[in-house]
């Protein structure tokens, strides 16, 4: 990345959410290479698919902050809703809440579902123009329940109804250690982590 091994990469995660930066923090633990650092800035909501979203966003937040730039952009897809509601889950749990978002598979057996995260990276090469932003996806297989008692305490957006594939909790219920072992969000992490080795 052209840096010497002394020096520490400090990276721009755009972001207004402080939980998730804890998370993604957790998850990088004390990583010698780079420090993330929160910035919130108000990014277009585009629509599309979310690799074309994530390197949308990347790119304005690339020409709004002095500094490699990291965005995450997070999906939830319904097999039997052909993906949806995917990159617009989050209004989907504002407008329906939890119970409205699992009852919208009342009415098909299959309530199979894939959590999808895509951290999207970008910089400025030495003449100070943005670089094409690099991808990191993690994914998750699992399906989709309603939101048990006591999965809410973590206030975890949809955490408390994606059970993933072979697990017996939902990730609003598992510990913190437990979900950071799992995620989608981890498998993601980890090919930042190797990136950056």
């Amino acid at each position: 990345m052209g840096s010497s091994s002394e020096e520490v990469k400090k990276i721009y995660f755009i972001t207004s959410n402080k939980k998730k930066l804890d998370e993604v923090n957790d998850l990088l633990g004390s990583h010698p290479k780079f420090e993330l650092i929160a910035k919130d800035i108000d990014l277009d909501e585009y629509q599309g698919e979310p690799e074309k979203i994530s390197v949308k966003k990347c790119k304005a937040a690339q020409k709004m902050v002095d500094g490699p730039v990291l965005i995450e952009d997070v999906s939830l897809c319904f097999t039997a809703l052909k993906d949806l509601p995917g990159p617009y889950i989050k209004w989907f749990v504002e407008d329906l809440k939890l119970e409205g978002l699992s009852k919208i598979l009342t009415a098909y057996e299959d309530k199979r579902a894939t959590a999808k995260v895509i951290f999207a990276y970008g910089e400025r090469d030495k003449h100070g123009e943005p670089t094409e932003p690099k991808l990191f996806t993690g994914t998750a297989e699992g399906t989709i329940v309603m939101p048990r008692p006591g999965s809410y305490a973590k206030d975890d957006g949809w955490d408390p109804v994606f059970q993933p594939k072979g697990e017996t909790q939902t990730y609003g219920e598992m510990t913190k250690e437990r979900k950071n072992e799992i995620s989608y969000r981890r498998k993601a992490i980890d090919k930042i982590i190797k990136h950056f080795a």
